[in-house]
C-alpha cells in the first residue's frame, strides 16, 4: 500500500492473515507524542512529598520541571531525546513543549536540535492558565505568550501543531484561541485529553473545537462515545507509571497512535508494552491491534515511511516482534542520507551529546534542588 506521498509503510503492517515480513528493513518509526524536555529528568531530585495521585504527580514532579527548564537546557535535552529516538529505529517525533520560565524561541531550539541529529520533528507549545498572571478577555499572560510562541514558529515555517496542555488548566477563551490559531495555521491542536480524573470534563469543553486533524493524547477516561475528533494517542508505559488507569484505546472510534508520553522514543518496546497490556485486559487481544496502532504514526507523519531502517533481525511482523527483544537499528536513513550506521550516528558526537546533557542535567537538578 503506497500513500499519497509515495510512503510504502503500510506495507510492514501485515494482519494476521497476511504473509510474515521476512524483511531486516521497515520505514522510519513514528512517536506520536513525546515530551523532549523530559530526557534530563532522570534521577532527578525528589518531590518535597511524596505524590499520592496523579494530580499531584503533576504538580511535584512534572510541573516543577518545566519551570526550572531554560533554553540550554532544552538544546541539550532535545539533543540527547533525539539521538535515544535514531538509536531506536524512530526517524520522527511529534513533540509537546512546556517550559514557562523560557517561552519564547522554544520550539525553535527543539526543531533545530533534532534537525542537526536528523530527527524530524513536529513541535507545539502546551499552552496553559495555570501560571496565573493579568488576564487579558480570560487569556492569562502565560498562556498568551505560549499562543504567541505557536504561531511565531508556525509562521516562521516550522513543522508542528498548536500546542495545549489540558482542558482542565485553560480557561474557555485559551481554549478558542488555540482552536481559532490552529485554523488559521491549517495544523491540528495537540492537547492531553482525559489523563486523569480532574480531565474528565474535557469532552464537553472541546467538543465544539475540535476537529480530526487534532491529537487527543491518553483518553483514559473518555466514555466510549466522547463525541470528540481526532487521533487518540495511546501511551500506554506513561499510563501505568502514573497509575491513571488503562485507556482501553481498542473501544474508540478514533484512529489510534502509539506515544511515550517522554519516556523515550524506542516505539518497538511501547508496541510490545500496548500489547501485552491490552492482552492482559482482554486475552483474545493479538499483537495486530498494537501494530496497527504503531502504523497510525505514519498517517500522522507521512514522511517518516519514505525512510528507511535496516534493523538485527529479519522477521519485524507483529507475532514475531511482540516476543523477541534486543532488536536495534544497524542502519538509519532519513530523506537519502545515512543518519546512523553499525548503530553509531554519523551527524553528531554520541559521546558528546550525553557528556553535555549531564551537565545541564545537574544544573537541572541544582535548580529544583532550590525550588520551594
Amino acid at each position: 500500500m503506497v500513500d499519497s506521498k509515495g510512503s510504502s509503510a503500510g506495507a510492514f503492517l501485515p494482519s494476521g492473515d497476511d504473509e510474515v515480513n521476512i524483511s531486516p528493513t521497515t520505514p522510519g518509526l513514528v512517536c506520536a507524542h513525546h515530551h523532549l524536555y523530559s530526557a534530563l529528568a532522570r534521577g532527578m531530585p525528589a518531590p518535597p512529598r511524596t505524590p499520592r495521585e496523579f494530580s499531584e504527580i503533576l504538580e511535584l514532579v512534572w510541573w516543577r520541571l518545566d519551570r526550572a527548564l531554560d533554553l540550554e537546557m532544552l538544546r541539550w535535552s532535545a539533543m540527547l531525546g533525539a539521538l535515544e529516538a535514531l538509536e531506536s529505529g524512530c526517524t520522527a517525533l511529534i513533540d509537546h513543549h512546556e517550559s514557562p520560565e523560557a517561552i519564547e524561541g522554544s520550539l525553535s531550539v527543539i526543531a533545530d536540535a533534532c534537525a542537526e541529529v536528523g530527527v524530524r520533528a513536529s513541535c507545539a507549545y502546551g499552552v496553559t492558565d495555570r501560571h496565573g498572571g493579568g488576564r487579558a478577555g480570560g487569556i492569562s499572560e502565560g498562556a498568551r505568550r505560549g499562543l504567541d510562541e505557536n504561531d511565531r514558529f508556525l509562521a516562521g515555517g516550522g513543522q508542528g501543531m498548536v500546542g495545549m496542555h489540558a482542558a482542565f488548566t485553560s480557561s474557555d477563551d485559551t481554549i478558542a484561541a488555540a482552536a481559532e490559531l490552529a485554523i488559521r495555521h491549517g495544523v491540528g491542536v495537540h492537547v492531553h485529553v482525559a489523563e486523569g480524573p480532574a480531565d474528565a470534563d474535557a469532552p464537553e469543553r472541546l467538543r465544539q473545537h475540535s476537529k480530526p486533524d487534532w491529537l487527543l493524547v491518553h483518553g483514559v477516561h473518555l466514555a466510549d462515545d466522547h463525541g470528540l475528533a481526532g487521533t487518540i494517542v495511546h501511551n500506554p508505559r506513561s499510563n501505568m507509571n502514573n497509575a491513571v488507569g488503562y485507556a482501553r484505546p481498542s473501544r474508540f472510534a478514533n484512529p489510534v497512535a502509539l506515544g511515550t508520553d517522554g519516556i523515550g522514543a524506542a516505539m518497538l518496546d511501547e508496541f510490545r508494552l500496548a500489547y501485552v497490556r491490552h492482552r492482559e485486559d482482554d486475552v483474545s487481544a493479538s499483537p495486530d491491534d498494537a501494530w496497527r496502532w504503531l502504523g497510525t504514526g505514519w498517517e500522522l507523519m507521512p514522511e517518516a515511511g519514505n525512510d528507511t531502517i535496516t534493523w538485527s533481525y529479519d522477521q519485524m511482523d507483529p507475532w514475531s516482534l511482540a516476543f523477541t527483544t534486543g532488536v536495534r537499528p544497524l542502519e538509519v536513513v532519513v530523506d537519502g542520507e545515512v543518519v546512523l550506521r553499525d548503530g553509531v550516528s554519523t551527524r553528531v558526537d554520541a559521546g558528546e551529546v550525553r557528556a553535555r546533557a549531564a551537565e545541564q542535567a545537574r544544573r537541572l537538578f541544582a535548580r529544583l534542588e532550590e525550588m520551594p
